[in-house]
């Protein structure tokens, strides 16, 4: 017999065909994205156009082109890479070295912002435009059509650049290429990917015949394989019109090359690699699967499809950080999942990797296989997924939130890539209004019927070994690569078992404490800062802005830190707070606490840096309170726990085991010691004794010594806020903080660099490749104007350093100037000049860096260099007026160095008042060549 159909019955039953209704239909194809303008050229040409607030008077500028050094002919070998060089190296419009000085003089800066870089599938060039003078974009635009069809590429010019390519690919040599080398073979399983590396060899660099450079550009930079993208404060119609006047005259070969896709054949049979090198700083292993390719997502049922892969992904990210906190872990770090391959059009492949730990390669493969048995036989609970979705919704509405105050070139790399490998633009306000719809539909037994698809049941495919020769115990051979295929086999039979659910509270802290209150408040309206006195003595500084919305950034500082303590225990207290964050806070584990923050975006890390006790974090907006809670239970309850401090030494120690077989270490090391005349307390890189040698309760005595009281600190609040609303959480969790007695001064370790001149040389390496160092120190009145006048020097010295021994002499393909002015803990300056070279160009780069500083010091910059130094560093300004970590470090100084915080508006007045006197005054003053430290890094002599 039915009952009677109730009013409550009948609207539940409304409510439910409406939700029917209303649900997305999988088979539907996604919406695109109306806020950018695609279109094509009748020549074939792809653009794509989208208007972006932020940074304001800029606009982010991309030559795509489908073209890299996959398709090079034999005689072509790394000729893709080198006619990306010469794209600034003369075309129709700009004579060679004419591009960068233009460039340069509206503060566009030459590797910094002007940029390309080489694939294996594509060749992208980068050009950010400022545009507060009208003409700067349409230059720009010349820029890219020269880029795109007018290339001058002739012979002089071509073999001019083939020195820099080559002290390129000495710079990347050692033993991360070489370790590529060895794998890329197996990896390209026979594709033409496998010979086809970006850079090239030495005999085609040097050798290759210019026709070369040129029929590569002929065949491949045509408009059908070409995209136009243009990102920023513009108006989209002039900026089409703009597109069509400068790339609708480009013109197609009169019989085009086929354009082939290469794909790396599946993997179908075992095999292995050992590589085993004495350079090799780190142990790894890796499982590859299978490898397939998958087109990207089209359908809203593609896209739920894609959600699932998200939340897979995140899965098995937990699972495998559990395994590190182990007491005895099995490996230092490990994953598993779908990833990317580094080569091919939408290729991905099932991989498993862990960096090797002390308890070696095989505990590593058992660690890595299981895991994915684990997650095969047994799927994931329900709460794991719950936190999961969690995690992924806050990621979407944190996107759709924030994409108002995205920085455009964080925009435009989804043209990008649907240029390149096809699929929709949909914009992130739609995938968060699907993700929303879709994520709480994702049924358990979805992802654990996925896991089962995605996660082989068979051994892996091919298994990658690089490692150092002294990770082999003594008396025993490396593993071959048919003992690792087997012990993967055999990992795969041993028993797994069903992991338990962890339960954990509802909240992060089960009480409130009782509320302290604001006793006072005052205003800058100049800065648009407001500041706060707590109850308990503490101060707070606020500073709301709209520049990144949805996002606050914290940070708590005072005088102190790792040199507040007496030198016998500095080298306890350097790894401190390192310890205390392994362990976690209150009741929770660090992936306890991982879990309780699900859907939160709250980052925090409580630190003793060398001369300030810091608490950092950052939180959405309306995730204030459990940033707060989190630094309320890191002050009062610290965590103690012997498995994971044991975790973090074994896994510590066993990462910088082989650190020092680094050759740039080793030179690292020596020249911090050489500058410093070997210092005590200099923080040299940590060595496996640092960490073995700790001891926890000491450790943690250390740590809570400081940073269980709050006295003295002032806490930063930067971003997206309200003042009003946030008081009231100040008052329960800031304004209770212990204040117990701490000292609240710096202490000076009296480091100082060497006096005199020193020149010293270490060998180490294999590979053919030198550096040379400059150091120019010592202690100096802080002089806040003057601090301007060294910072210009630095950027002065770049641009000389490139034109002269990059562009004209070829000694370098980088170098670099960086100047340091201290306040704190005394007055003190340094200046570190930084110039890879090769072992044959030492003695000319040692005498063309000298005769760069004596021109400098004889008749200053010119003033064409000093023009182009103040532009571009007004043009960094202009944008980061608008960023909150801008404003952060302004306040930090404020804080900590008595800073005048006015400062930060007046910047624009302290560039322009640089002379080029003040310049020449800086080097002679800063650059002394009786007082300064030399390295040079040359190679190991061959046996």
């Amino acid at each position: 017999m039915s009952k009677p159909l109730t009013f409550a019955a009948l609207i539940a039953g409304l409510l439910l065909t409406i939700s029917a209704a209303a649900a997305p239909v999988l088979s539907e194809r996604m919406p695109s994205n109306p806020a950018v303008r695609v279109g094509k050229l009748d020549n074939g040409l792809s653009y794509y156009i989208e208007q972006n607030a932020k940074p304001a008077q800029r606009v982010e500028l991309r030559l795509v082109v489908n073209a890299g050094s996959v398709l090079e002919d034999d005689d072509q070998r790394g000729m893709a890479h080198l006619l990306e060089h010469m794209a600034f190296n003369g075309s129709t419009h700009f004579k060679k070295h004419e591009l960068i000085a233009y460039l340069r003089s509206i503060g566009v800066r030459f590797g910094a912002d002007l940029n390309a870089s080489t694939g294996f599938d594509a060749t992208i060039y980068m050009l950010p435009i400022p545009t507060d003078k009208p003409d700067n974009l349409e230059q720009g635009m010349t820029v890219l059509q020269d880029w795109a069809q007018g290339l001058t590429l002739n012979d002089q010019d071509i073999d001019d650049e083939r020195q820099i390519v080559l002290q390129e690919k000495r710079a990347r040599s050692g033993y991360g290429q070489r370790s590529l080398e060895a794998m890329l073979p197996k990896l390209a399983n026979g594709s033409r990917y496998q010979d086809r590396l970006p850079i090239g060899t030495e005999e085609s660099i040097l050798h290759a015949k210019a026709d070369a450079v040129r029929r590569f550009y002929a065949d491949w930079y045509r408009p059908d394989l070409m995209a136009v993208i243009m990102v920023g404060d513009i108006d989209p119609a002039a900026a089409e019109k703009m597109i069509q006047r400068h790339f609708a005259g480009l013109k197609m070969p009169a019989s085009p090359r086929p354009h082939p896709a290469y794909t790396p054949a599946p993997l179908t049979k075992a095999d292995a690699v050992v590589f085993l090198d004495k350079e090799a700083p780190t142990n790894n292993v890796q499982l590859y699967y299978s490898n397939f390719g998958r087109k990207p997502p089209a359908t809203v049922g593609d896209f739920r499809e894609a959600l699932i892969r998200q939340l897979f992904t995140q899965l098995m990210k937990t699972r495998f950080s559990r395994l590190t906190q182990l007491a005895e872990p099995p490996f230092l770090g490990g994953g598993a999942g779908e990833t990317t391959v580094p080569f091919g059009v939408n290729q991905f492949g099932f991989t498993a990797a862990a960096s090797i730990g002390k308890a070696g390669v095989n505990a590593a493969i058992d660690a890595l296989v299981q895991e994915n048995m684990r997650a095969r036989q047994f799927g994931f609970a329900a709460g794991d997924l719950d936190f999961a979705k969690q995690n992924l919704l806050a990621t979407y509405e944190y996107a759709a939130k924030s994409r108002a105050t995205r920085d455009s070139a964080a925009v435009l790399g989804a043209y990008i890539r649907h240029f390149l490998a096809g699929g929709i633009i949909t914009g992130i306000d739609t995938e968060n209004d699907y993700a929303k719809e879709l994520i709480p539909s994702i049924t358990l037994d979805e992802i654990n019927a996925y896991v089962k698809s995605v996660i082989p049941a068979t051994p892996p495919k091919l298994v990658l070994y690089a490692a150092h020769p002294n990770s082999v115990a003594a008396g025993q051979a490396a593993p071959t690569g048919a003992e690792l295929l087997a012990r993967a086999e055999a990992a795969a039979k041993l028993p797994v078992e069903k992991i338990a659910e962890k339960a954990l509270p509802v909240n992060l802290m089960s009480y409130k404490p009782e509320p302290g209150a604001v006793v006072a408040q005052s205003e800058d309206k100049t800065l648009g800062v407001t500041t706060l006195t707590l109850s308990n003595g503490v101060k707070v500084l606020l500073k709301p802005t709209g520049f990144s919305k949805d996002k606050v950034s914290m940070l708590a500082a005072r005088p102190g830190g790792v040199y507040a303590f007496p030198e016998a225990d500095k080298r306890t207290a350097r790894f401190a707070s390192a310890v205390q964050n392994a362990m976690g806070i209150g009741a929770y584990t660090p992936s306890d606490l991982q879990r309780m923050l699900a859907g939160k975006a709250v980052a925090y890390n409580p630190q003793l840096a060398s001369y300030a006790d810091l608490l950092s974090g950052s939180s959405r907006s309306g995730d204030i309170e459990t940033l707060l809670q989190v630094n309320y239970l890191s002050i009062t309850s610290p965590r103690r726990d012997e498995n994971l401090f044991r975790s973090f030494v074994t896994r510590n120690a066993e990462a910088v085991r082989n650190r020092s077989a680094m050759p740039e270490m080793r030179f690292t090391e020596a020249r911090m010691k050489t500058v410093y005349g070997n210092h005590p307390q200099l923080d040299l890189p940590p060595q496996p004794a640092d960490f073995e040698a700790l001891n926890l309760d000491r450790t943690l005595n250390l740590q809570r010594a400081r940073m269980s009281s709050a006295k003295g600190m002032t806490y930063i609040f930067v971003g997206d806020f309200d003042i009003d609303q946030l008081k009231p959480l100040l008052a329960t969790y800031v304004a209770t903080l212990p204040v117990g007695d701490v000292p609240l001064t710096y202490r000076d370790p009296d480091i100082r660099q060497v006096r005199g001149v020193v020149r010293q040389e270490v060998k180490a390496g294999v590979e053919q490749k030198s550096q040379v160092t400059f150091d120019f120190g010592g202690d100096l009145a802080y002089s806040y104007p003057e601090s301007w006048s060294l910072g210009l020097l630095a950027d002065v010295l770049n641009l000389r350093i490139t034109d002269e021994l990059r562009e004209k002499q070829k000694l370098i393909y980088s170098g670099n100037a960086s100047v340091r002015y201290d306040k704190i803990p005394r007055g003190g300056y340094a200046v570190a000049i930084v110039l890879p070279t090769s072992p044959q160009n030492v003695g000319k780069v040692e005498a063309a860096f000298w005769s760069e500083i004596e021109r400098l010091q004889a008749n200053g910059p010119t003033a064409a260099d000093l023009d182009k130094v103040k532009q571009a560093r007004l043009q960094s300004y202009r944008r980061a007026l608008r960023e909150d970590g801008y404003w952060m470090t302004y306040l930090r100084q404020s804080v900590l160095e008595d800073k005048d915080p006015h400062e930060i508006l007046k910047i624009e007045q302290r560039v322009n008042d640089v002379t080029a006197q003040d310049i020449q005054a800086a080097a002679q003053r800063f650059l002394d060549r009786k007082n300064h430290v030399e390295m040079v890094l040359s190679p190991e002599a061959e046996n």
